[in-house]
């Protein structure tokens, strides 16, 4: 498998055809996407004003492969010290980190972000560099105000779930605190936007400005039209 530094440099080359080189940021997502590929990608394309007409802007493929570089820089350095101290503290006897390393929390139904795979315009608002340093400001014990994702201090939106309610961020929908009734819940949006819209940029213009027409609802109220599923395990 090439590496991201290699797809990296692919979408800087401009002899490369366009197509190829947009193909190419899309594979970096594959090795780095803190918010989830389409989350990720979403966000990108909206930070770095990705045109559907590739043609019009060229070197927003380069502003959004760099933003992401630059995120993943970040996190790799954290990374090697997160091996280091986990190596320090097995020798010690401590085979369960006290604290788990954001990038490995599972996108399985009880993560706090699980509905940003779901729901890829609710991801945090964050750039991506900013995202990773608040999240290694956390897992290193940081007392951080706001959402712990995004930093929003504003009012959570509370969602029922059929079994009690839980609250959930009004900016980027991370689950702030579960349903107290302990079964595990999966939040989703009552219409799903297919992969296929966000990967041919339908959520922006001509001028890679976000299109206010699509996907409709956005916002706090996008949050509260989420429906709560209990999810429930065959085993």
């Amino acid at each position: 498998m090439t590496s991201f530094l290699t797809h990296r440099a692919r979408v800087h080359d401009e002899g490369l055809p366009l197509y190829r080189r947009h193909s190419a940021l899309r594979t970096c997502l594959t090795c780095f996407a803190p918010y989830g590929l389409r989350a990720t990608y979403h966000h990108l394309t909206v930070s770095a004003r990705v045109s559907r007409r590739l043609e019009m802007d060229p070197d927003a493929l380069v502003r959004a492969v760099e933003e992401l570089h630059e995120a993943r820089v970040l996190w790799v350095a954290r990374a090697e010290g997160y091996t280091a101290q986990r190596r320090a503290e097995k020798r010690a006897g401590l085979r369960r980190p006290a604290q788990p390393a954001w990038w490995n929390r599972p996108w399985w139904e009880q993560s706090p972000d699980r509905v940003w795979q779901h729901d890829p315009f609710l991801h945090p608002p964050l750039r991506l560099p900013d995202y990773v340093r608040r999240q290694n400001a956390v897992m290193d014990g940081a007392e951080l105000p706001g959402c712990p994702a995004c930093g929003d201090e504003g009012p959570a939106v509370s969602l029922p779930t059929g079994h009690g309610r839980a609250e959930l961020c009004r900016t980027c929908a991370r689950v702030l605190e579960p349903c107290p009734c302990g079964r595990r819940h999966s939040y989703e949006p009552a219409l799903r936007v297919g992969w296929s819209g966000i990967w041919q940029r339908q959520h922006v213009t001509g001028t890679g400005e976000p299109n206010p027409h699509w996907p409709g609802v956005q916002g706090p109220a996008r949050v509260e039209q989420l429906e709560a599923y209990e999810v429930v395990h065959p085993w």
